[in-house]
């Protein structure tokens, strides 16, 4: 495994491998133990949208496994001036171990990976948000101890969480039903891909349905970045669409609601039913540093 472009190129094993890892350095962590796995090795952070979480494990995790991070703000970089990307590729590639990226469009991901020498980490896309479905495969697992049967539902916009829980869940074993109001489904390439999967995956535009004796209920936002001038018309779209005591009776009881944050309590998901799962979203949230250690760790060490 060379890059974490998409969950669509891994395989089965890797993504176990990563998250197996994953929960032996969170072990470590909480025990003090220190892991310096990747000592005098440095990681670029590019940013071209905003970030919380992503910044935070990154930059975090990156220290506890004894490198450094250096923030690649777009606006600071010559990529934010028009240089082509494989040019950015080449010169970066000859300073740093790798890079993560957090942009709009997957093809600039995958350009830096064809042009540069060294791992490159999809931190986001529009496409997919492979590190984040890794950490929410990793808190799944640690609430029922196993992947493999369960039955993940997704409510809400078909945008790169919905992309990457579709494949990451499948590509687990699990079984996973999509809802989505019509003209907001999934990418049609993941929808091709989850074809393969037969009775295992299920789209539909009727929430109640989906969350049908599910194990894990998961949400976004109705409006990701780049998508508020859209904001009135999906608030629209996506009535009917909320995370609430009445959905959630349609799911296994004890199911947990996973949410990749931030949250817009009234809008995707009630406050009630967020404040009621805040443990399981918040371990899903630090769930990101160790995923992500995981990751640099299997491609930079």
């Amino acid at each position: 495994m060379k890059h974490l472009l998409k969950l669509l190129d891994c395989k089965q094993e890797e993504i176990t491998a990563i998250l197996d890892l994953a929960d032996q350095l969170k072990y470590e962590r909480k025990h003090n133990i220190t892991h310096r796995l990747l000592e005098g090795k440095s990681i670029g952070l590019i940013f071209q949208k905003s970030s919380t979480r992503t910044r935070v494990s990154f930059e975090t995790g990156i220290f506890q496994l004894g490198g450094q991070a250096l923030f690649l703000s777009s606006r600071d970089l010559q990529i934010g001036r028009g240089e082509p990307v494989q040019d950015t590729a080449r010169v970066l590639s000859r300073y740093l171990d790798g890079i993560m990226i957090r942009t709009y469009e997957q093809k600039e991901v995958e350009d830096l990976a064809r042009y540069g020498r060294i791992p490159i980490i999809n931190g986001l896309t529009d496409f997919c948000h492979p590190c984040q479905v890794l950490a929410d495969l990793m808190t799944i697992r640690e609430k029922y101890g196993v992947l493999n049967g369960l039955k993940l539902c997704y409510i809400g916009d078909g945008n790169n969480m919905a992309n990457s829980l579709i494949v990451g869940g499948l590509k687990m074993d699990m079984n996973v039903s999509v809802a989505t109001p019509e003209g907001y489904r999934p990418d049609k390439t993941v929808l091709n891909f989850a074809s393969e999967y037969g009775e295992a995956f299920t789209l539909t535009d009727d929430p109640m349905k989906a969350a049908e004796n599910a194990d894990i209920v998961v949400t976004d936002t109705w409006a990701s970045m780049g998508q508020e001038e859209e904001k009135t018309v999906r608030m629209k779209a996506f009535q009917g669409y909320q995370l609430n005591d009445k959905l959630m009776a349609a799911a296994k009881p004890g199911a947990m609601v996973q949410h990749c944050l931030p949250a817009y309590r009234g809008q995707e998901i009630t406050d009630k039913l967020f404040e009621e799962h805040a443990d399981e979203i918040f371990e899903e949230a630090e769930n990101r540093l160790h995923a992500q250690k995981a990751v640099m760790v299997t491609l930079m060490k």
